[in-house]
């Protein structure tokens, strides 16, 4: 089995919002495979499809951004998932608005829901797919990352979310996360 996890924060307030960035990356995936989003009882909405024989769980946490390790770790636990077979969608701010980077590991960056997800799994060897929002630059970080996104910047985000995609699909198609990171980590 391999989980793919969006964070993000539940409600309609939320939608669209910059640190909602990866609930589209795993919405958009939903909407690929046509399947839907249910409560499941490890505080998360989650969804499912098979691949080449392999079951894909798709997991949004539901208890909001600064606690998403409490939904990840009971995941983790319940379906005794090793590291390896997960990889975490976040937006971050100190990439450019549409570029994405992949990681294997490493600190937060000051990011509350990768922090959060470190914590409570005890180690910061996992996968991510950062997804760049921009920084605010003389702006309200928490204001800025809690707006939503233009229309200019929607067009901008939705290459950045193909590409996730294009990552999340080639991954599960077993090609090796280097191998992404060497092909989408170059800047453009």
């Amino acid at each position: 089995m391999k989980v793919i996890i969006g964070l993000g924060n539940v409600g309609l307030q939320y939608e669209n919002t910059r640190h909602n960035t990866g609930f589209m990356v795993v919405n958009n995936l939903a909407a690929r495979k046509n399947i839907f989003f249910q409560h499941f009882k490890q505080d998360c909405l989650g969804s499912s499809f098979s691949l080449n024989d392999e079951k894909i769980l798709l997991i949004k946490p539901t208890t909001f951004m600064n606690e998403s390790g409490i939904a990840v770790k009971k995941i983790v636990n319940y379906y005794d998932l090793n590291l390896e077979d997960i990889v975490v969608v976040h937006d971050d701010m100190d990439l450019s608005l549409g570029r994405i980077k992949l990681k294997t590991h490493g600190s937060s960056g000051g990011h509350n829901g990768i922090k959060s997800i470190t914590e409570k799994l005890g180690t910061d060897e996992y996968k991510r797919i950062r997804v760049g929002i921009g920084h605010p630059k003389n702006r309200n970080i928490v204001n800025y990352v809690l707006g939503k996104f233009t229309d200019d910047e929607m067009d901008i985000l939705n290459v950045a979310i193909e590409n996730s995609l294009s990552v999340i699909l080639n991954w599960i198609n077993n090609m090796s996360f280097e191998k992404l990171m060497n092909k989408y980590n170059v800047k453009k």
